[in-house]
């Protein structure tokens, strides 16, 4: 029995010891578009959603005996909004100036995503093409200005959740989408105009990406 269990355990700890040897370490570029939306508890916006671009770099860690992949990202973002804000409430758009002034413009990030994959393998076709899952939260650090109005800015660091799918063609190129809830506030309320109305703004955003990992 005790010859067993050493032969059991001899062999649980070769499989440790093996397991990042069978690991696989990629990385290789990322480009993509991310479409934002602002969810509000206030209606003091007039929201579109605009089409940024993100590019950078992404690294991934796999072990293949159980499908599951590790990868972080570093991104640069540009987001697009066309969100106006009039100080004393009025979300009419008609007003050109208050509409130029207010505008929250273009932000600029610096991106990290850190995402837990999960590799559906698949008979057959497996080494063409096979779908992925994905979650993990998303870092980021404002790159651009701050300022918004005299009674708003951007906060420099917003916190998001990813949930997402993809699909990996001849092992080395993965396409994916993503949905990111907002986790912190992305607009702070700097409290210089008396008649400005205080908001809560969350950042909700899709991202359609495209990485090349060697």
């Amino acid at each position: 029995m005790k010859k067993i269990q050493a032969l059991l355990l001899t062999i649980a700890l070769v499989a440790v010891a093996a397991m990042p040897a069978a690991a696989q370490f990629r990385i290789g570029p990322r480009i993509g578009v991310d479409v934002n939306s602002m969810r509000l508890n206030k209606s003091v916006f007039d929201n579109d959603n605009r089409a940024g671009f993100t590019g950078g770099v992404e690294a991934e860690y796999t072990i293949p005996v159980i499908n599951l992949a590790l990868d972080l990202s570093v991104m640069y973002v540009h987001r697009v909004s066309n969100s106006a804000v009039d100080p004393n409430g009025d979300t009419t758009a008609d007003n050109e100036s208050l509409v130029a002034s207010s505008r929250f413009k273009n932000r600029d990030y610096i991106e990290l995503p850190l995402a837990l994959k999960y590799k559906i393998g698949l008979p057959l076709v497996g080494k063409v093409f096979s779908p992925y899952v994905f979650t993990g939260p998303t870092f980021a650090f404002l790159a651009s200005k701050k300022g918004i109005s005299e009674a708003y800015e951007n906060k420099s660091f917003d916190c998001a959740w990813n949930f997402g799918v993809g699909l990996q063609f001849f092992t080395h190129l993965q396409v994916s989408a993503s949905y990111a809830v907002g986790m912190t506030k992305t607009v702070k309320y700097i409290a210089k105009d008396i008649n400005a109305q205080p908001i809560d703004g969350k950042n909700n955003y899709w991202t359609i990406t495209a990485a090349w990992l060697f």
